[in-house]
């Protein structure tokens, strides 16, 4: 019962059901929108695949991460500072002076081989041989890193050390393998040891030592480590350079191409052809000299800021990134970014990225834009341009027997490191 008499009683429909709840929409009239649409709605998507070529990219970041981690640009601490520069390192030179080469296109490079063609404008000098020994000490220090702890060295590993002798001038370049325990009993590295004595050594990283004189020493952060070796390995590259100068390169590298041309700079290099917006550097390929101003300002970031989270590239891409916009900030040269391709062919579109090393050639024999895989062919010219191929750490998987991988460098590795042992 209603107050105040004001009940009125709703219209019924013959069914007993209220005329305003009967659907907007017959399933009959329905199902024959579905019988229609679903079919055209696939023509449409078939054309536009067929018209046009669709790129979508999604990623997703926490906002309060962005606002914590990337927006804040903070000063510099200093390092650039007439008198805290050590006098091992020519600001004037090093930064400012002139070069011969040019590693950085202005311009992002996804389309086609552009990028593999930009690399081929970056020519190898010729350079008189030495007439003398040059010491160990005083030749060009390449560096790399094993964790004893995580996995024992082997042949696959030992890929990287070839590559390294068939491609970088061994009568004034040393790599130095360094590592957190004992390799001087491996049968592999003693073979080295022995044929290179000038060119190869065995070291054992002593971080603590490393730090000293940077704002990390003493610093409990320097203990920092991961199960995938990426803190701790992030934390070692860029150690090992201050103390000593050089080249960083991974252990899951194969080089291509002497590293000479490159070496007139400071760099790091590009993550992929996609330029990520917050984390687009990688180290995985890095040079700086000696008491670089560029890794003093590094040490302070990583004193200063969050601590890194484990399996992270909070001391790596996020650093870098750091870095480099507050050297913007405070109107100084940033350190270059190679490209992409120089060291990370895979990194990029389905039509140009390098091939996937660890599954067979295909069929046809064809790479992007119809070149070949054969020896001479196009694959083969851009192998020749680049300087490494970063295989990110697939240590699990093999290459493929007569694949391109086998046929265009591991063969030639081995090739020219015979002639080289007749010399």
């Amino acid at each position: 019962m209603s107050r105040g008499g004001d009940y009125e009683r709703l219209p019924m429909s013959r069914s007993g059901i209220s005329a305003s709840s009967r659907p907007l929409i017959r399933p009959r009239t329905f199902f024959l929108i579905l019988r229609y649409a679903l079919p055209m709605t696939a023509l449409v998507v078939f054309l536009g695949f067929y018209f046009y070529e669709p790129h979508i990219e999604l990623a997703f970041y926490d906002r309060t991460w962005i606002h914590k981690e990337i927006d804040p640009v903070s000063p510099l601490a200093g390092c650039f500072d007439q008198g805290r520069v050590s006098p091992s390192y020519n600001v004037s030179e090093y930064i400012y002076g002139p070069k011969k080469t040019e590693v950085q296109a202005g311009k992002e490079m996804k389309m086609g081989l552009d990028c593999y063609n930009f690399a081929g404008t970056i020519k190898q000098e010729y350079r008189s041989p030495y007439s003398s020994r040059v010491p160990p000490e005083e030749r060009t220090q390449y560096h790399t890193y094993w964790r004893s702890d995580l996995a024992p060295f082997g042949p696959r590993q030992e890929w990287m050390l070839k590559s390294f002798f068939a491609t970088q001038d061994t009568t004034t370049s040393r790599l130095i393998l360094w590592s957190n325990g004992d390799l001087s009993g491996n049968q592999i590295l003693q073979t080295y040891l022995n044929r290179f004595p000038d060119a190869f050594a065995l070291k054992i990283v002593d971080i603590p030592g490393m730090a000293i004189g940077t704002e990390l020493e003493g610093s409990d952060l320097l203990v920092s480590k991961d199960a995938k070796a990426w803190v701790d390995g992030d934390l070692i590259r860029l150690l090992l350079l201050w103390n000593y100068g050089g080249i960083w390169v991974d252990m899951d590298s194969l080089m291509t191409r002497d590293l000479d041309p490159l070496l007139e700079h400071e760099f790091v290099t590009q993550w992929d052809c996609y330029d990520k917006k917050y984390l687009p550097l990688n180290g995985a390929l890095m040079r700086f000299r000696k008491h670089s101003p560029y890794l003093c300002e590094a040490f302070h970031i990583m004193a200063t800021s969050t601590p890194p989270r484990s399996g992270s590239t909070d001391w790596g891409a996020l650093l870098y990134f750091k870095l480099w916009r507050r050297l913007l900030a405070a109107s100084i040269p940033p350190f270059k970014v190679l490209p992409f391709c120089f060291s990370d062919g895979r990194s990029c579109r389905l039509d140009n990225r390098l091939p996937d090393p660890f599954v067979p050639d295909s069929t046809a024999g064809k790479w992007t834009f119809g070149l070949g895989l054969e020896e001479g062919g196009g694959l083969d010219q851009v192998l020749h341009k680049v300087f490494s191929v970063h295989l990110h750490n697939q240590w699990e998987k093999s290459y493929p027997s007569d694949g391109w991988v086998d046929r265009l460098l591991l063969r030639r590795y081995d090739k020219k490191l015979e002639v080289r042992e007749e010399l």
